[in-house]
């Protein structure tokens, strides 16, 4: 198992696993990851097994704690002196499910995260997911403002004790 960050070669092979995880109305374009590669493939990892990608994790960093629909489609509102990294996607390939890959990603970008010096990590879920990423230390802040793909999402946030134990918010 390896992680590294995705490179613009990679774009076919992520597009065809975001079509094969998430519905149409959900899915990231290929415009979208296209820009993301561009503007932000520090904060793009994918995770290979025996060479072949397994899944991938994805988001900007900015200082918003939570996470807007325009960040979904404008690449350039990444700030990489921003305070919250951001989760867009976490992917999985369907024949490589059920083997702790989703956590291994989520795990490897929160140690990213903390290694950045950022607040912590922000993300959007469905309400049967909340329960999912509790267990990696994120709160329900309730009801996002999201509407991304016409869903209702919940927003989530990590946030780590940065100075001497304490929360600086």
């Amino acid at each position: 198992m390896k992680f590294r960050n995705a490179i613009p070669a990679d774009l076919a092979a992520i597009i065809e696993m975001e079509n094969s995880c998430f519905p149409p109305n959900e899915a990231a374009s290929p415009a979208s990851f296209s820009e993301r590669l561009q503007v932000f493939p520090q904060h793009f990892w994918l995770l290979m097994v025996d060479g072949e990608m397994v899944g991938f994790i994805n988001g900007m960093v900015s200082n918003n704690s939570t996470i807007i629909d325009e960040m979904f489609q404008n690449a350039n509102l990444h700030d990489e002196a921003g305070k919250w990294q951001s989760v867009f996607g976490l992917a999985v390939s369907p024949a490589h499910r059920k083997r702790g890959y989703a956590g291994q990603l989520i795990k490897n970008f929160i140690d990213k995260a903390q290694e950045q010096g950022r607040l912590g990590i922000t993300l959007t879920c469905k309400a049967y997911l909340v329960a999912y990423y509790q267990q990696f230390g994120f709160a329900d802040l309730g009801l996002s403002a999201s509407v991304h793909g016409g869903e209702i999402w919940h927003d989530m946030t990590l946030t780590f004790n940065i100075l001497a134990g304490k929360n600086p918010l």
